[in-house]
């Protein structure tokens, strides 16, 4: 019997994703810590989304998360991406995991470019400049 494992991965700003997914009992890790006790919990719901999206699949898989960079925030939106990605290629590319993806939320599997602009020189920041005190 073989086994089937998926590798993907999730961007968000400036948070890498990596997921292993591979059959199992539904237990999910992020960087070693169980989903269940995260510590923050807008970002342990936020990379329940795909999860709870998948409904039955996810009591049959188990999924490692490693996660580096960014904020607490961007690297539970890059989890969540990886993970979405993970179950779809799992699944052979399952069209009705996928429309139930994209009706819900269609960065979950096309990502988001968005990236801070970078610091001008002689500003504060990228937009940013010196008030003027005449007029």
């Amino acid at each position: 019997m073989t086994t089937r494992i998926v590798i993907s991965s999730g961007r968000r700003k400036t948070a890498r994703a990596r997921a292993i997914i591979k059959p199992g009992k539904g237990r999910v890790w992020v960087n070693g810590i169980a989903l269940e006790v995260y510590p923050i919990e807008l970002a342990r719901m936020k990379i329940m989304e795909p999860l709870l999206l998948a409904g039955e699949l996810r009591k049959h898989v188990d999924i490692k998360v490693n996660v580096r960079g960014g904020g607490y925030m961007s690297q539970a939106e890059a989890a969540a991406i990886a993970i979405a990605r993970g179950l779809l290629a799992y699944t052979n590319n399952n069209e009705t995991l996928k429309t139930i993806y994209t009706d819900y939320n269609r960065v979950l599997l096309a990502g988001d470019p968005r990236q801070t602009e970078p610091k001008k020189w002689m500003r504060y920041s990228a937009r940013r400049r010196k008030q003027k005190s005449y007029r």
